[in-house]
């Protein structure tokens, strides 16, 4: 198989995902600006998640820009990242409709750290597939913005049990570090 069609795929699946999440905004039945406040949590947690999805879409993107061979393992460690990214407008929605109270925020804590995990995992495969002398090779030898974030996850998780609003920073300040996107694989083929 060519990577188009897995390119394509998991293109459909983002697009679906960002649509879920979107249609889990509710409009207020009054016409009342006041009437939007208490949508605010529902509202902030969207857009908070609406970034990362674009995050990974456009990692993913330039990801398989060096990405010249498709086995069966980088097949299903990309439908493992999918499966992740999937949860997102459940536990989105969860953390918005409970304004941000600890176990919501735990369990998005915990989603963010499994699309993270899943995403060096098919970064992972990616290198076995193509050589320890390839190009994503190169691009993915220093994963330091990954590494900083799966701490961040990592922590975000019991710390939502003392204070979920430190953990929502954590999950703010990661996607403040991934907002621009990875520049390893834009060295590598530019």
């Amino acid at each position: 198989m060519g990577k188009g069609r897995l390119e394509a795929f998991s293109d459909g699946v983002i697009a679906v995902i960002i649509t879920i999440m979107v249609l889990e905004l509710k409009a207020p039945h009054g016409p009342e600006l006041s009437e939007l406040l208490p949508l605010l949590p529902t509202f902030l947690t969207y857009v908070l998640s609406f970034i990362y999805i674009g995050i990974y879409w456009v990692n993913h993107h330039h990801f398989f820009h060096i990405i010249h061979r498709v086995s069966g393992g980088l097949l299903w460690a990309n439908l493992h990242l999918l499966f992740w990214l999937s949860l997102i407008p459940f536990t989105t929605a969860w953390m918005g409709e409970n304004h941000f109270t600890t176990i919501p925020v735990a369990l998005y804590g915990v989603n963010l750290l499994a699309s993270a995990i899943a995403y060096t995992i098919l970064s992972l495969v990616a290198v076995r597939v193509h050589g320890p002398d390839s190009e994503i090779a190169r691009a993915f030898g220093n994963d330091r913005k990954g590494k900083i974030s799966v701490a961040f996850y990592v922590a975000s998780i019991p710390i939502a049990f003392y204070s979920p609003a430190i953990s929502c920073a954590f999950f703010a300040i990661v996607a403040l570090i991934w907002f621009v996107p990875d520049k390893r694989i834009e060295r590598v083929i530019g």
